[in-house]
């Protein structure tokens, strides 16, 4: 294989290209929007910049490793700041819990909230480096393309009772609703309800605590202009603001791709980090078997999708940390409301991330950006017009913030906007306006998601969210390396 096509700039596109260009093969990069970064978007308001998205950075090692397969340094290209605390949760009561990796200070945190809790930590940390061992060393970066690949994990999965959900696993080692509520939250980062997200995601945990996590200096898209800058210097190309319009295909044969401006490139293999119901239903409309694919990928179940509020605001707030989760007055009720119901509820869960206590250049001087996130139903469950609720929920949100954390709120904005599903599905093609592609269940697992090479065709190849492992960036870095695998084994 001499030449590959890559769809998408986002970090699973970027990382895969970075991997093949490393390895020798002439990798272009075709990128719909104005901008590389996919979900890792940016804006820039009146002197603020803006993340989409991702911001919670885990295990830098894999980022830092596309960098080193060059002999270079990721630290050349992108500085990565310590986020501490990780989280600071926050009940409707007023009780605060840092969550962290300082092991002292953790275990204050959870016997303020209740001191039998401390030893069912303990257990359940050996129960995370269980799973992280054999859910991401050992299967993070394999592709699984066939059913026996399933079956060789099947031994590991049921050791360490991968059908049961991650709140079921929490609630055996502790008791604190509060506390079962912070050690479970973390699966809705990857798209995933911790009601019903195999356990195997309890991994998240042991990721944290043995890698930090880390913020990049200057935002998310610092990332993904460190990415960027690292492919071109070992000579691969970037070709923006071109959507792919289709994957050419001859027999069962990809041939190239053709973009929307007409553009045309041959190549020996592509590789599609587009979202996976749309790279089947739309680039490839000329291929049966694909379109069989997507007959089969539109009747799975997909993550719910999200709704943004970014706020520029006058003043400093030393007292508000980097990454907030304010719970609602419900976790279950609103989760099943979300995932199951498709219903936009009174009460909601905020994610606020608040980038200028650690990198006060995101805003002017003076002043803070800040988002505030609240997972809601994609548009297949709940299909309502958001150029009308966006505004409602907007205020909603904030009113939120303003109740908790900044009283006056509304007085001090100097700028805001809204992202919400409709905006998923327009700018990302992404299937019902979903934010993490399919989500996250046993059976959307592994071998039972989109494989990393396609069965039918056999140079085509897919990375990303919807691929083995998953979303968060981890996850779509590792899809990177396991797909990359497959890419250049076929040249052997």
């Amino acid at each position: 294989m001499k030449t590959a096509v890559v769809i998408g700039a986002g970090f699973g596109g970027l990382a895969l290209a970075i991997r093949l260009q490393s390895a020798g093969v002439q990798t272009t990069i075709i990128e719909g929007r104005d901008k590389p970064g996919g979900r890792a978007y940016v804006w820039e308001k009146e002197g603020f910049v803006f993340d989409a998205g991702p911001t919670v950075i885990t295990d830098p090692d894999c980022l830092k490793e596309l960098w080193s397969l060059s002999g270079r340094d990721m630290a050349d290209d992108v500085t990565l700041m310590p986020v501490m605390p990780f989280y600071r949760l926050n009940w409707p009561d007023g009780t605060n819990f840092d969550y962290s990796n300082d092991e002292p200070k953790l275990a204050a945190e959870i016997a303020k909230l209740d001191p039998a809790d401390v030893d069912g930590y303990r257990r359940f940390l050996e129960y995370a480096a269980g799973v992280y061992e054999e859910g991401y060393v050992k299967l993070g970066d394999a592709a699984f393309l066939d059913f026996a690949s399933m079956l060789k994990a099947a031994p590991a999965l049921a050791k360490y009772q991968a059908w049961r959900s991650v709140y079921s696993i929490v609630s055996s080692f502790v008791k604190s609703p509060k506390l079962r509520e912070a050690l479970s939250f973390h699966t809705l980062l990857v798209g995933g309800n911790p009601m019903t997200t195999s356990a195997i995601y309890a991994l998240i945990h042991k990721l944290e605590k043995d890698g930090g996590v880390w913020f990049a200096k200057g935002g998310t898209n610092k990332l993904v202009a460190g990415m960027v800058t690292q492919f071109e210097r070992l000579g691969g190309q970037v070709r923006l603001a071109d959507p792919v319009a289709t994957i050419d295909t001859l027999g069962d044969h990809a041939t190239g791709v053709t973009t929307e401006s007409g553009w045309h490139i041959d190549c020996d293999a592509v590789a599609s980090n587009a979202d996976i119901v749309h790279s089947y239903r739309d680039l490839l409309k000329g291929s049966r078997c694909a379109q069989r694919t997507r007959n089969r990928l539109e009747r799975k179940k997909y993550s719910p999708s999200l709704f943004v509020v970014h706020f520029g605001v006058k003043g400093n707030w030393p007292g508000i940390p980097h990454h907030m989760i304010l719970f609602g007055p419900r976790y279950k009720g609103l989760l099943d409301d979300i995932y199951n119901h498709g219903v936009l509820s009174e009460d909601f869960s905020l994610y606020l991330h608040h980038p200028t206590i650690t990198d006060p250049s995101m805003a002017p001087e003076g002043h803070s950006t800040f988002y505030a996130l609240a997972p809601v139903p994609h548009q297949g469950k709940f299909p309502v017009d958001w150029a009308e609720a966006g505004p409602i929920l907007e205020k909603r949100m904030l009113d939120e913030v303003g109740k908790r954390l900044i009283p006056d709120i509304h007085d001090r904005i100097v700028t805001k906007f809204h992202y919400a599903p409709a905006d998923f599905a327009h700018d990302l093609n992404a299937h019902l306006g979903s934010a993490f592609s399919l989500e996250p269940t046993l059976l959307q697992s592994a071998y039972f998601r989109v494989h990393n090479r396609d069965d039918q065709i056999p140079n085509l190849f897919f990375v990303g969210a919807g691929t083995h492992p998953g979303a968060g960036i981890p996850g779509v870095v590792g899809s990177a390396k396991a797909t990359a695998k497959l890419m250049l084994e076929e040249d052997r």
